[in-house]
């Protein structure tokens, strides 16, 4: 099965591809709202609510118990992701970065909670709905954003380089780029050509992180598409109609952190099942998704 997505095909934060995010932010709302020690996005539920998708605002807000709709460890999972990419970022900043790049942004908040430090620019990269909806919902919510936040309204599919230089992004100075969640969206040479892209616009001591998943073991895959299948049909029967398994490329593909490995980049990784160790979260009891052997992995452009 092939994914929804052709050429030209367009979304926003209630369809397609574009709910990923949507889902992503009611995951961090739930741990922020159970958890918040460990997590703490104060903008994840009012933006899924102004989205607008009746059971994700339901189960963002409380009003809904998780129970099957959303097990614990897609929970427990938002709460280890988001706080690699908050320390990647602080750390990039923290040793004298100050371009911070946000691939495929979504509902990320990063630029309006994160302490950045002052002079830090965040290029924010997403469909031209997806950033206008985003900067429009938090400026009425009184938001206002903790960096220069610049905004990058472009298809990943197009020349988003020559809409991040136009945006002001400087290819000669070192950089921090983030392209969390995506590349499973991918198909398999968009993601090599993604990765040669952000190489290709980073100056040696630019910092990259992201998601490295292992190739599927035979029957892996087909565990995880009834996994996916299941949730769907879960969730349709609450009147939100999506089709996870076809969202996602299967396959094989570069492994992520060797192919970065390849290109220059000297990287540390880390699996969610030793990130949820040193969080104190309960272990993998149920991993048809394949969560635990994902690495997380960020690292440095040497010179």
């Amino acid at each position: 099965m092939t994914s929804i997505r052709r050429p030209g095909d367009d979304w926003d934060l209630a369809s397609s591809v574009g709910a990923t995010a949507t889902m992503a932010a009611m995951a961090r709302a739930i741990a922020t709202r159970t958890d918040r020690p460990r997590i703490d996005d104060p903008y994840a539920e009012p933006l899924v609510r102004a989205v607008g998708i009746d059971l994700l605002t339901r189960l963002a807000a409380g009003e809904l118990p998780p129970g099957d709709l959303v097990d614990q460890v897609a929970i427990d999972g938002a709460k280890v992701r988001t706080r690699f990419y908050d320390e990647f970022f602080l750390e990039a900043t923290k040793a004298g970065i100050t371009q911070v790049v946000i691939l495929a942004s979504g509902l990320d908040s990063r630029a309006y909670r994160l302490p950045w430090p002052a002079g830090t620019v965040v290029y924010e990269l997403d469909q031209p709905r997806v950033v206008e909806f985003k900067t429009r919902t938090l400026a009425g919510l009184g938001a206002e954003p903790t960096a220069d936040r610049r905004v990058v309204p472009v298809d990943l599919r197009e020349d988003w380089p020559a809409a991040l230089r136009t945006a002001g992004f400087d290819p000669a100075r070192p950089s921090a780029w983030s392209a969390e969640g995506l590349l499973g969206y991918l198909p398999p040479e968009a993601q090599d050509l993604l990765l040669d892209t952000v190489t290709e616009l980073s100056a040696p001591e630019s910092r990259v992180a992201t998601e490295s998943r292992p190739n599927p073991q035979p029957g892996a895959e087909g565990r995880t598409r009834r996994r996916l299948n299941g949730i769907s049909e879960l969730w349709r029967e609450h009147g939100f109609d999506t089709d996870m398994a076809r969202l996602r490329y299967f396959g094989e593909r570069n492994e992520a952190a060797p192919y970065l490995t390849g290109r220059g980049w000297t990287l540390d990784a880390v699996s969610t099942r030793d990130l949820l160790a040193a969080q104190g979260l309960p272990p993998l009891t149920d991993d048809d998704l394949r969560m635990g052997d994902l690495l997380y992995v960020s690292g440095v452009l040497e010179g």
